[in-house]
């Protein structure tokens, strides 16, 4: 296990849901990559993010799917691109990356408590 951190040290971690709107290739990322567009809801609204996940996703059936992120890491810039949250995720045996999502449909920008 980890090192153990404060409730407010998670108070800190904004996590949201937002959907994801288009998935585009990522051939400038060093590793196999998708460009994502997301929406957060109009009070953070529409955000971008680099994501590993090639593996086991294909662009068109990413479209309109809830996933998890992390939205208030500051901006990253990857070769050309600039990634403004970090779509959340668990590796598999093989450490590709299978998305953190919801089971049901959620107004986007809902916070996890």
């Amino acid at each position: 296990m980890s090192d153990a951190i404060s409730w407010g040290d998670f108070e800190k971690v904004d996590l949201r849901v937002g959907t994801i709107l288009d998935a585009k290739d990522f051939p400038k990322a060093k590793k196999p990559a998708y460009q994502l567009e997301l929406d957060f809801g109009d009070e953070i609204g529409i955000l971008q993010s680099s994501a590993q996940i090639t593996v086991h996703y294909n662009k068109e059936e990413l479209i309109g799917k809830q996933v998890v992120a992390v939205i208030n890491f500051p901006r990253k810039q990857i070769a050309n691109f600039f990634s403004e949250c970090l779509v959340t995720g668990f590796p598999d045996e093989n450490g590709d990356i299978i998305l953190t999502s919801v089971d049901k449909k959620l107004p986007n920008g809902s916070k996890l408590s």
